[in-house]
């Protein structure tokens, strides 16, 4: 297994290029995680493929607070713009992308603006839109995204236990925790505008222009995105597109069910654990 440090923006956002194999598997985490949550099925995928792990500039993870400019992040436009400049150093072309929940749609919205970097899209666990409206569920009231915000707001700490155990399956202790603790290492100063861009998000218009060759993949109960709007993806996206499902409950297949993880993508790439 070849590791390689790397520098610029990747190093700025503490990028990781691990593994052998002659394709590039580049991992995205979701709101409040890091790329611990990739721990699991790394030793597996690197078999297989050189996988490319960093951190989103919000992510306590990284070193340099000044990083993150929530006045910059109020759309998943500026995080595709860091995504695409991350794999351009990298020199990354024709790579499959793994993108968890907010990281979903921003891994579309890379590809409508360089297709060419981008060989397969793997949305696990992602959504267009998070608040129902009109025949759309997108599984929260508006109401209900206000009091999550206010929460966060006004009891930071408290909110980060009370929310790794509602979107982490709550039978696995282990990996409640490892989300918990990649909530509490985030600036509470970036959870507000960050938890108003994801919730308040509405993408649905760019489904449409996305060509590029689409799995998603959803568990049969995530109490952050309801399967109904995995299938809404499959309808709207323009690329062939298929939908997965995970047997396991929450948002975080790839933590508490990662073996059937794997054998989704194992499935749908062509390559056994």
């Amino acid at each position: 297994m070849v590791m390689q440090e790397t520098s610029l923006k990747a190093a700025a956002m503490n990028a990781r290029t691990i593994g052998s194999g002659s394709e590039t598997m580049v991992l995205a985490h979701g709101f409040g995680a890091d790329q611990s949550v990739w721990d699991k099925i790394l030793p597996y995928l690197t078999q297989h493929y050189q996988v490319v792990v960093f951190d989103w500039t919000f992510s306590g993870a990284v070193k340099d607070p000044n990083l993150f400019d929530p006045l910059k992040y109020t759309s998943y436009d500026a995080f595709a713009n860091d995504l695409i400049a991350l794999m351009d150093e990298l020199d990354l072309k024709s790579s499959v992308f793994v993108g968890h929940s907010m990281s979903g749609m921003i891994g579309c919205i890379a590809s409508i603006k360089r297709p060419e970097l981008f060989k397969r899209l793997i949305l696990v666990g992602a959504s267009p839109r998070y608040i129902n409206i009109d025949d759309y569920e997108g599984g929260f009231e508006d109401a209900a995204v206000d009091n999550i915000l206010s929460t966060i707001e006004s009891d930071y700490e408290n909110w980060t236990s009370g929310f790794a155990s509602l979107v982490v399956d709550n039978k696995d202790p282990l990996s409640v925790e490892t989300f918990a603790k990649c909530l509490k290492r985030m600036n509470p100063e970036f959870a507000v505008p960050l938890a108003k861009t994801v919730f308040r998000c509405d993408q649905r218009d760019i489904l449409e222009k996305v060509t590029t060759p689409c799995t998603i993949i959803q568990t049969t109960n995530d109490v952050v995105v309801p399967d109904s709007v995995a299938y809404y993806m499959q309808e709207k996206i323009k690329g062939k597109s298929t939908v997965e499902i995970v047997r396991t409950d929450g948002h975080f297949p790839q933590l508490t069910a990662h073996l059937e993880f794997l054998d989704v993508l194992g499935g749908v790439l062509g390559f056994e654990i």
